[in-house]
């Protein structure tokens, strides 16, 4: 996890304003990281503006530096995140996830097979697997 000198993290959530939702449109667009999501097609401008506008409440941008970096929200208890390729690996999806259980305790994490990413992150936030759900093609 990213920190200063005096052990502090140099992360923060904040609520995802209309001024982020560019933002995480462009960062869940982004093929590299879209791959790992279950629903894979990309989202219009226009069903992302009616989504967040319905939905904001319940997402958060990670800060680093007073720059967005990632997003987290939860949907009907389910977490859905993203962290800029450039930051993975520095701690910032862990610190969302701990900052949103705090919000969502009992919020779930469901994981396409394959994003071992993901499954090594929800893991050392302490998620363990339950369920298997298997879909035809």
């Amino acid at each position: 996890m990213a920190k200063n000198i005096f052990g502090e993290t140099l992360f923060t959530l904040i609520p995802a304003s209309d001024n982020y939702f560019d933002f995480i449109l462009k960062l869940r667009n982004d093929p590299r990281i879209r791959n790992g999501f279950i629903q894979q097609a990309d989202i219009s401008e226009v069903n992302h503006k009616i989504y967040m506008s319905e939905n904001s409440k319940n997402y958060y941008v990670c800060m680093l530096n007073q720059k967005p970096i990632g997003y987290i929200g939860v949907i009907e208890n389910d977490i859905r995140l993203a962290v800029s390729l450039e930051h993975n690996g520095f701690g910032a999806g862990e610190f969302m996830v701990k900052k949103i259980l705090l919000i969502y305790p009992n919020a779930v994490a469901k994981i396409k097979v394959g994003n071992q990413a993901s499954l090594r992150l929800f893991e050392k936030c302490g998620f363990e697997k339950k369920y298997f759900i298997l879909e035809q093609d």
